[in-house]
């Protein structure tokens, strides 16, 4: 029997997994990044398990480390989200398909044009992943000399979000009315000039596409600092976070869902999914031997690059056997800074320790069978630490075909996730209305 509230899934996809030893585990398929039959096949098997979305990762930079680290990362390169995510449209039906972009580097109509011809194609599963890029290599992609400021980084981003869903508004759900007879394909006091001129951006609009099936596609938000909460509050629909464990996810879902509220928003129009590293086994043993597998192949060369990202500063010059010095504040992002250095003040660890673990996966873990795994996300669920995750799969394809296989059937035993999906599209599939247009009734 279903319960009250039910589990939300997301699937984190690189576009596959974000362990730096996964492409090297034993039956993995260190091409998947690039394999588009690999890439239809996860997305089917995801939606052969009633996930609801498939949420595409990006990144804007590829010299963001030593080359000695970096040519160890199967993250390193990987298709555009908006190219890969059309393409998996025509293989699935119902999952969700939610493609990360930046309002840091690229133009607001581009954005909003891609996606809404993504919901289009898809008949209603589009999501957006609003992100502000914290990696400064990336600003030297985009003619810029430095990373702008993070608070300046969140301003552009509110007024960015304004922007898109005005443009997504640019036409009435009636304005396409193509009368053969008469001859009018579209009726002209239906479609909104939106003329925006704001403190960083000038867009006059109309977008050329119609209004999204959905209305917006599903806003997505990511941030963990404050500007990303106040923002998260304003603007999103689910929010991807990364509490470290059921207490602090417990704060931050209260955090948010009460700005929302204050703010005027039904907090049952948000989703908060924190991130969540799984490794499936029959037994608690071949669990944790998974995961012991996973990080010992993760090379130092990766670990310390990947701790220096988190800190924003370099780490390769501090001692690797002694404890974590002092880290100044920088510009890079302020939540994954503060969870590597929180991290190891808490366990006590040495850069070392620290850096394989930053290298593997240092975030909220899952590690166990498929029943003591449903009996921490039913925790999660019951007690407000969220509505449910966003899956990050230990490895693919056999990581993603054990939680499917073995975890999604014992939840929903315990009717904490759906049989079927509940619509079409992923707003009807999450339970989120569809906004109303601003310009138009």
């Amino acid at each position: 029997m279903a319960r009250s509230r039910q589990l939300r899934l997301g699937a984190f996809m690189r576009p596959t997994t974000i362990h730096t030893g996964a492409w090297r585990y034993p039956g993995a398929a260190p091409d998947s990044n690039f394999n588009l039959a690999l890439l239809a096949r996860f997305a089917q098997t995801l939606e052969r398990g009633r996930f609801d979305a498939f949420f595409m990762a990006d990144h804007l930079a590829v010299l963001n480390m030593p080359v000695e680290a970096l040519k160890r990362s199967h993250t390193a390169t990987s298709f555009d989200p908006l190219t890969l995510l059309p393409a998996l449209a025509m293989v699935t039906e119902r999952l969700g398909l939610v493609a990360t972009a930046s309002t840091t580097f690229e133009p607001p109509y581009t954005i909003a044009r891609r996606l809404a011809s993504l919901d289009h194609l898809s008949g209603g599963r589009a999501g957006w992943n609003l992100v502000t890029t914290a990696n400064p290599d990336a600003a030297l992609n985009f003619g810029m000399t430095e990373q702008p400021a993070h608070a300046d980084r969140y301003r552009r981003a509110r007024e960015f979000f304004d922007v898109v869903t005005g443009l997504w508004d640019s036409w009435a759900d009636d304005a396409f009315v193509r009368d053969v007879e008469s001859g009018v394909f579209f009726e002209p006091e239906r479609m909104h000039v939106l003329n925006h001129e704001g403190p960083s951006l000038r867009v006059r609009g109309p977008l050329n596409i119609a209004r999204p099936v959905q209305g917006w596609p599903v806003v997505v938000q990511a941030g963990s600092s404050e500007d990303g909460r106040q923002l998260a509050a304003e603007t999103a629909e689910v929010v991807f976070a990364a509490p470290g464990n059921l207490v602090e996810g417990q704060r931050f879902y209260a955090d948010v869902k009460g700005r929302m509220q204050q703010l005027g928003r039904d907090p049952d129009h948000m989703k908060i999914l924190p991130a969540a590293f799984v490794v499936v086994g029959d037994t608690a043993e071949e669990a944790r031997a998974i995961r012991a597998k996973l990080d010992s192949l993760v090379h130092y060369d990766s670990a310390i690059a990947s701790l220096s990202i988190a800190l924003g500063t370099d780490a390769r010059d501090f001692d690797p056997d002694g404890p974590l010095p002092e880290i100044p504040e920088t510009n890079a992002s302020k939540s994954g800074r503060e969870r590597a250095i929180r991290t190891a003040r808490e366990e006590g660890l040495t850069v070392r320790q620290l850096a394989q673990r930053m290298g593997g996966y240092a975030g909220l873990a899952m590690v166990g069978t498929a029943a003591t795994i449903a009996d921490t996300m039913e925790e999660w669920l019951e007690t407000r630490g969220s509505d449910g995750f966003n899956i990050m799969f230990s490895h693919v394809p056999g990581g993603l075909d054990d939680f499917v296989n073995k975890v999604v059937p014992e939840l929903q035993r315990r009717g904490l996730f759906r049989r079927e999906y509940e619509g079409r599209t992923l707003r009807e599939n999450l339970g989120l209305p569809r906004p109303a247009n601003r310009f138009f009734p």
